[in-house]
């Protein structure tokens, strides 16, 4: 019914990838809504803030330490996940990083051992740069709740 989701195709991986993070990133985030004061949303409603007011206003702001590590956490998996990659997908041109830098190494005869370090080196530069991006929010998260004293 749905080609463009079934086995073989990227956009059926990501569905398989989403659907198994979906249950670690919810309870990473559940833990950290628990640790948020509820009186912070009490005095958000005694001064007239509506539902959609306390969320958007009090609440993401300060869950954004959390969303950094989830997006991190699920680009890391996803940019190095080989198992259901390798399994789930059957063409050359659809196959993800971890899946191709493997094909470096596969046959018996043709272990090209430069070109896939040239190509894991290269593969940890986007990880790189997303960390340097969400750092500040990770490090105000760490530094948020910590006691002066």
């Amino acid at each position: 019914m749905f080609p463009a989701l079934g086995i073989g195709t990227q956009l059926g991986l990501i569905l398989v990838y989403m659907g198994g993070a979906l249950g670690v990133n919810t309870w990473l985030m559940k833990g950290f809504f628990d640790t948020i004061p509820r009186s912070l949303d009490e005095s958000a409603i005694i001064d007239g803030a509506t539902h959609w007011q306390i969320f958007s206003k009090v609440v993401l702001p300060l869950s954004a330490p959390i969303l950094a590590v989830v997006a991190l956490l699920s680009f890391i998996f996803a940019i190095n996940e080989f198992v259901l990659a390798s399994v789930l997908l059957n063409d050359t041109n659809e196959f993800t990083l971890s899946v191709g830098l493997f094909r470096f190494i596969d046959g018996q005869f043709g272990q090209n051992w430069g070109a896939f370090a040239a190509g894991a080196v290269l593969a940890s530069l986007p990880v790189i740069v997303l960390w340097q991006f969400l750092q500040r929010f990770v490090v105000s998260g760490l530094t948020s709740g910590a006691v002066k004293g």
